[in-house]
C-alpha cells in the first residue's frame, strides 16, 4: 500500500471567469505584444552602460561634481550606484543636475530586469525525467506516477501495476516495489514510517509530502499550516521546486499566512519556472482575470506542452471567444498530441484501464 499522491498540488478555481461569449480583442493587440516585449533590449543595455560618469579606461574614480580624481572619491549615489563624489557636500550640490540621469537609469534598470524576468518565466521548462524502469517520460499528471518510500524512486503507473517476476521468470505473488523489490507497505502507517525515514535523510519529496500531511491534518499529523509552509520551503530548498506551488496557494488563500496576492504570484512563478503545470495554469488564470490575454495564452501554451489538459481546454475557450487565433489552438492541439506520443505506452494504458487511480493523461 502506498500513500496516495493525489491532490498534492493545488489549482485555483475559476481562473478565467472573466471570459464571456461574444467579446474579443483586436488582432493588432494580439500580434503586437510579443514584438513589443523584446523591443529596444539592446538600446537599454547600451544606455545603462553609457550613463556612468566613472572613467572606466583607467579605473580612476572622478567626482561628478568637482572633477576631483583619486581613490578617496568613493561616495556613491545611493540610488543608481553609477556616479561617485569626493564627499557628501559635492553629492548634495550635484543632486539637482544628477536627478534626471539617476531616475532614467533606475527606469532602464527596472525595464531590463523585467525583460530578463520574462525571458526566464516564459522559457519552456525541460520535460519530466524518465521512469527508471521503462525509460519513458513520466506523465505530468500526478496520478500517472508513484513515489516509492522504500527507495525514493518515482515510477510510472504502468511499471507499478505490472507484475513482478523472480529470477526464474515466475510471477511473484507478494506485491513488491518494481524498482528495489522490497515488499510494498501493508498499511498507510507502514508507508508513513518509511516516508519519515526518507524525511530524515532530507529526501525533498518526502519533506514535501510530510508538509502536505500537516496541511491536511492526516496520517497522524495535526493540521498545522505554519508547519506545512516551513516544510514546503525546506523541500523547495532541497530541489523540489513544485513545493513553491503550495506556498503560492497558501498566500493566495491565507492558509497559515496573511493573504498576499503578490507573494502568491511570486511563488507560482518559481514553481512554474521549475516545471509545475498547476502553478503555470494558475498564472494563466491570474492574467486572464485582468484581461491580459496574451500573457495568459503564453502560460497556458507552456502548460499544454508539458501535458496539461486543463490548459488545453482554456486555450480552446480562448479561441471560441476570440482571445486566441485558430493557429494558436492548432499549435496547442499539436503540442498536446506530441506530449502524449512521449508518455503513452501499452502497459500504462493497461494500468489506467485496471484502476482509474492510474489515469495518466
Amino acid at each position: 500500500m502506498n500513500i496516495s499522491n493525489n491532490n498534492t498540488t493545488t489549482r485555483e478555481v475559476g481562473t478565467d471567469s472573466t471570459i464571456s461569449p461574444g467579446t474579443s480583442k483586436s488582432d493588432s493587440y494580439k500580434n503586437s505584444s510579443s514584438s513589443k516585449s523584446n523591443e529596444g533590449v539592446c538600446d537599454v543595455n547600451d544606455k545603462l552602460q553609457n550613463m556612468s560618469t566613472e572613467d572606466d579606461s583607467n579605473n580612476v574614480s572622478v567626482c561628478a561634481n568637482c572633477g576631483k580624481e583619486g581613490e578617496d572619491v568613493n561616495n556613491i549615489c545611493n540610488k543608481c550606484k553609477q556616479v561617485t563624489y569626493c564627499n557628501a557636500t559635492c553629492k548634495k550640490k550635484h543632486r539637482h543636475k544628477h536627478k534626471k540621469d539617476c531616475e532614467e537609469h533606475l527606469r532602464l534598470a527596472a525595464q531590463r530586469a523585467a525583460e530578463l524576468h520574462d525571458e526566464e518565466l516564459f522559457k519552456q521548462p525541460p520535460p519530466k525525467e524518465d521512469c527508471p524502469l521503462c525509460f519513458l517520460q513520466l506523465p505530468s499528471l500526478i496520478k500517472g506516477c508513484r513515489y516509492q518510500s522504500c527507495c525514493g524512486k518515482v515510477i510510472c503507473c504502468g511499471c507499478v501495476h505490472a507484475p513482478v517476476y523472480d529470477d526464474q521468470g515466475n510471477e511473484v505473488n507478494i506485491k513488491k516495489c518494481a524498482f528495489c523489490r522490497v515488499p510494498t507497505p501493508a498499511s498507510d502507517e507502514e508507508a508513513m514510517e518509511r516516508m519519515k525515514k526518507r524525511f530524515e535523510v532530507d529526501d525533498a519529496y518526502a519533506v514535501y509530502r510530510i508538509g502536505c500531511c500537516y496541511r491536511e491534518g492526516m496520517h497522524g499529523h495535526p493540521q498545522d499550516h505554519n508547519k506545512a509552509l516551513e516544510l514546503y520551503h525546506r523541500a523547495a530548498e532541497l530541489g523540489y521546486s513544485e513545493a513553491y506551488c503550495n506556498i503560492g496557494y497558501a498566500y493566495n488563500n491565507g492558509q497559515g499566512v496573511e493573504m498576499d496576492k503578490k507573494k502568491a504570484k511570486h511563488y507560482y512563478e518559481l514553481a512554474a519556472i521549475g516545471g509545475n503545470v498547476s502553478a503555470r495554469y494558475n498564472l494563466g488564470g491570474i492574467k486572464a482575470r485582468v484581461g491580459n490575454w496574451d500573457r495568459a495564452l503564453k502560460h497556458y501554451m507552456i502548460a499544454v506542452r508539458s501535458g496539461d489538459a486543463e490548459s488545453l481546454d482554456r486555450i480552446k475557450r480562448f479561441y471560441t471567444n476570440g482571445y486566441a487565433t485558430k493557429n494558436d489552438y492548432m499549435k496547442a492541439l499539436q503540442a498536446y498530441q506530441a506530449y502524449l506520443g512521449e508518455i503513452k505506452s501499452v502497459q500504462r494504458d493497461k494500468a489506467a484501464a485496471a484502476d482509474e487511480d492510474y489515469s495518466y493523461y
